[in-house]
């Protein structure tokens, strides 16, 4: 079989530390482009792929027939990029948030179906082991029925993360559109959704800007969720955890509780009313400070190698992205929106 010929655009910090390396690893692609507006960026890439550097995305798209896309560029954009390479006929993986609005996420589905390519969402929480082993538990029965729950991430911020630090695009709202929401907020929007296998029906939000300076995007989020089942919970995102940074999750059942990443974070407990615990440990979460494979990557290219569609779908991350503006919605208006 002939190599997936990739190109990937955006070359910054998600794209140098999960996207890039995780195709180097992976034996069916062939990395043929790289596209950065700091040209530089992408020219480190080409070289040592002997693959083309780009610094605006439509020349790459009109110049190199590529078979898939990563598109990892701010937020603004994910949309035009995405849009533009089902146009041209590649398979495109998008980085979360989708996109900026419904809108946008609606016009990116119906983009990558009238062109017959696929359209995956980077939502890396789902194909995380311990959320992985989580599922497979909820999903068995034991706990019974979901009754609460609680679902959180935070970290210090992403001037520690992006390669461009403070004067990173993610504080600036026209780029990012969105802060600690669009960053964290999201990846539990769809961690939950997929965990209980369950909708979002009513969300009620706190989301502002409470401790980085010079920003207008948001740094931390607090909302209540009830879903159609009527579990209820809440979902924390924060980019002011300066100390013990969390990505954990809770939930309360009717037979006893399952505890996600609480303790250390490679491991899931199931505390039983019966009194009996089983802890499973079973590999640690990608972080910030320790980039284990995310499983994105093999996910998407094994979509690609055996044309099966990708369940982190466009629909579904419309869906969680649908949540997350909801959020916003109910912080702006000071009422609970109904979705």
């Amino acid at each position: 079989m002939s190599k997936i010929k990739v190109a990937v655009i955006g070359c910054g910090a998600i794209a140098q530390r999960r996207h890039i390396p995780e195709y180097e690893q992976n034996p069916n692609v062939e990395l043929v482009a790289f596209c950065d507006p700091v040209i530089e960026r992408a020219e480190k890439y080409a070289e040592k792929h002997g693959a083309k550097a780009y610094a605006d995305y439509k020349e790459l798209l009109a110049k190199e027939k590529v078979d898939a896309v990563s598109v990892c560029t701010p937020n603004a954009l994910h949309a035009a990029v995405a849009i533009a390479a089902a146009n041209a006929g590649a398979h495109v993986l998008v980085e979360k948030p989708m996109a900026g609005s419904a809108e946008e996420g609606r016009a990116m589905i119906e983009a990558a179906s009238r062109n017959g390519v696929y359209l995956m969402v980077g939502h890396n929480q789902r194909l995380m082991p311990p959320h992985v082993k989580a599922k497979e538990i909820l999903d068995s029965g034991k706990l019974g029925r979901v009754l609460t729950f609680r679902t959180s991430f935070g970290h210090p911020g992403p001037e520690g993360w992006s390669v461009d630090g403070k004067g990173s695009w993610f504080f600036r709202k026209g780029e990012a559109i969105m802060g600690a929401m669009g960053d964290l907020g999201v990846h539990k929007s769809d961690f939950i959704r997929y965990l209980l296998n369950d909708e979002v029906a009513d969300i009620a939000a706190f989301v502002g800007t409470i401790h980085k300076e010079g920003t207008d995007v948001d740094d931390n989020a607090t909302c209540i969720l009830r879903m159609k089942s009527g579990a209820i919970g809440t979902l924390v995102a924060s980019w002011t955890q300066y100390k013990g940074g969390d990505n954990s999750t809770v939930l309360w059942c009717e037979n006893g509780v399952m505890e996600i990443g609480t303790g250390a974070g490679d491991q899931v407990e199931v505390k039983l009313r019966n009194g009996s615990v089983e802890t499973y440990k079973v590999g640690a979460m990608a972080t910030n400070e320790k980039q284990t494979d995310s499983g994105v990557i093999n996910e998407f290219v094994n979509c690609l190698v055996t044309n099966t569609p990708p369940s982190i779908s466009g629909e579904e991350g419309l869906r969680s992205l649908q949540v997350i503006l909801a959020a916003f919605e109910s912080q702006a208006t000071g009422k609970v929106i109904a979705l």
